[in-house]
């Protein structure tokens, strides 16, 4: 290995191997280009930032120490990827732009990819998935799972280390650790014990004594015997941690920056015989002082900005996101009604209630990736007299469905569900569109789900949801409303269709969100012959209200660009069906897929979604 310095233009990497070669001052600067090219990146294109800063050393000595082209590695959550899709050959241009490179691993992207997640928490299960097969198999390879602090807390990590220890199948666990205090082991000799059992010859020595003593019940008891005894020793003299506790070799903490220290951290790991928790301390946002500085979130998923000062590219003066909007909703009735209780899993920046927890600290709980507890909660704060308002996005909802159905509806309790990010979301990809709830809250009894088009329809149907009306769900997307204005009270009788135009046609449109606004514009304004209706309460279909439809109208077309075709367009045609309806009926809906990352015009366009799309589906329809 040479002592110059070599400098590697990122955009020539075609595969990891060069990593091997690279002295230290060499591979400093690689991380110095690739935090470069991370940040020149997000910037134009948006995407994860701060997660993916804080990896590089750290996914470089993983590089280094390991061949994943054979080997595993999985990350956990899948957005801390960029650093290793440069360095296996992937431009970060175009980052989550259509048949581009995406925000997170993908199978189909790269052999260097052999998982993918957009979720958190799954790394610990699907790495045991993977070694159980390997060991059945016999095949010879490490599995790494990279996992976040923040991801180690939710329920599926913990269900996750309890049974990986339980089969003890080697798996490299790296927990990642940038904001939060676990409980470190300190001391010497503690460091000296674990230094040996994670030695070459330790283990060699440990398996070759296993095998001598294995045969003949006296070598069996002498081998309990002597393990027992090691293994109270140990205990004595070794700070224990929970990972010690369940079965794991623990390992750490070390300097995540630190290339030289993580790689003899690394090859250590490999060494073991036994599950593998290495313990690394990184700085999230390393190497730009805004999101070295951030402590609330606000670099973690970013859109286009100027990295110069930080400030956002593209403003839109005179709107604000939905999600902002019911913030301040929030916000009054949190000042008003000292039983109103915010819940969030993790979605509190992403949902714009920062100024609702500040205020209001002691009836506000950010439980962390922790959807399930969040509505389980939830219903227990409202079988207590409370009134929870959970907020939370539409993708993280359809991981707490268990709870929703049996510990919130089936109690039959009054709390209010804000559904954010519904609809389409553009680059996010795959794994996080919010097209389904509607389709799955449809199962569920006791659930009921509206949509307002409006900043006047939302506020009444948030007020709806704080009374006595069950599980109230509320559903809005990223759309920007007007800042001031469109607000005017409005009366909204419960369950009941809104209608916006009614002129006597044999003709009716039923348009869904502030899209369905858009097209009832066209509609008016090339004169187009029928009745258009808001029918904001989505879940269950009244059937007193289909009944009308069905009575009135002889072509029913249902437009509902925010819902997958088995949501609420589903259940109007069901409707009509069983009550023998003779017209026609037509849906525009989003069909029931996986849909990949590209942007939100492009994704509408796709699926003749574009208000402009469905009017012609509208005029073909009607002639």
């Amino acid at each position: 290995m040479s002592d110059k310095i070599e400098r590697i233009d990122i955009k020539s990497i075609t595969d990891p191997s060069f990593v091997k070669t690279l002295n230290y001052p060499s591979l400093s600067l690689l991380c110095h280009d690739i935090r470069k090219a991370i940040l020149e990146a997000t910037s134009v294109y948006g995407g994860h930032l701060s997660s993916n800063l804080g990896v590089v050393e750290a996914t470089v000595a993983l590089h280094r120490v390991f061949d994943f082209s054979k080997d595993k590695l999985i990350f956990d959550v899948g957005h801390q990827c960029y650093v290793h899709k440069i360095l296996t050959g992937r431009s970060l241009e175009h980052l989550n732009e259509e048949n581009y490179v995406a925000g997170f691993q993908k199978l189909c992207e790269s052999p260097y990819d052999h998982y993918e997640a957009g979720h958190s928490s799954t790394s610990i299960s699907a790495a045991e998935g993977f070694a159980i097969a390997r060991d059945l198999k016999h095949e010879d390879y490490e599995i790494v799972a990279f996992i976040g602090d923040s991801s180690i807390v939710n329920g599926l990590s913990f269900e996750g280390l309890n049974d990986l220890a339980a089969r003890k199948h080697k798996v490299i666990i790296v927990l990642n650790d940038n904001d939060m205090s676990i409980s470190l082991p300190s001391g010497g000799m503690g460091r000296f014990f674990r230094k040996i059992s994670t030695g070459k010859a330790y283990n060699r020595i440990k398996r070759g004594y296993r095998r001598l003593l294995s045969h003949g019940k006296i070598g069996k008891a002498l081998y309990s015997f002597s393990s027992g005894l090691k293994e109270s020793i140990k205990r004595k003299l070794v700070p224990i941690t929970l990972f010690d506790n369940l079965g794991y070799t623990y390992m750490g903490p070390y300097d995540g920056h630190n290339i030289k220290t993580m790689e003899r951290a690394l090859k250590r790991a490999k060494n073991s015989t036994r599950p593998v928790v290495l313990h690394i301390i990184t700085k999230k946002g390393k190497g730009y002082g805004p999101a070295e500085r951030d402590r609330i979130g606000y670099w973690h998923g970013v859109t286009p900005f100027n990295i110069e000062d930080g400030s956002p590219k593209k403003l839109h003066p005179g709107f604000i996101s939905w999600s902002h909007y019911f913030s301040d909703v929030i916000k009054e009735e949190m000042g008003r009604n000292e039983n109103a209780y915010v819940v969030v899993p993790a979605t509190g920046k992403g949902s714009g209630l920062e100024e609702v927890f500040e205020a209001y600290p002691d009836r506000c709980a950010d439980v962390g990736i922790a959807e399930e507890h969040a509505l389980t909660m939830s219903g227990a704060l409202a079988l207590s007299g409370l009134h929870p308002i959970v907020s939370i996005y539409s993708t993280f909802l359809q991981r707490a469905y268990d709870e929703l159905a049996h510990d919130c509806a089936r109690l039959n309790v009054d709390m209010s569900i804000l559904i954010d990010r519904a609809g389409l979301v553009g680059k996010n990809g795959d794994t996080h569109q919010g097209i389904y709830d509607a389709a799955f809250l449809k199962s569920i009894p006791g659930i009921r789900l509206t949509m307002p088009s409006n900043k006047s329809i939302a506020r009444a149907l948030f007020d709806q949801s704080m009374g006595k009306n069950g599980v109230f769900c509320i559903r809005y997307s990223r759309e920007l409303v007007p800042e001031i204005g469109d607000d005017d009270p409005i009366e909204l009788p419960l369950d009941k269709f809104l209608p916006l135009k009614e002129n006597g046609s044999e003709n009716v449109v039923l348009t869904i969100g502030p899209l369905g606004r858009d097209l009832a514009k066209l509609i008016e304004e090339n004169g187009i012959d029928c009745d258009i209706i808001d029918p904001v309460y989505l879940l269950p279909v009244a059937e007193e209200e289909v009944s009308k439809l069905a009575a009135k109208y002889k072509k029913i077309f249902v437009y509902d660009p925010y819902s997958t075709e088995q949501g609420f367009a589903q259940e109007v045609l069901c409707a009509l069906m069983k009550m023998g309806y003779q017209g026609k009926a037509k849906t525009v809906a989003i069909p029931n897929r996986f849909i990949a990352q590209a942007s939100l015009n492009d994704q509408l366009s796709k699926f003749g979604l574009k208000p402009s799309q469905a009017l012609e589906s509208l005029k073909e329809f009607l002639s």
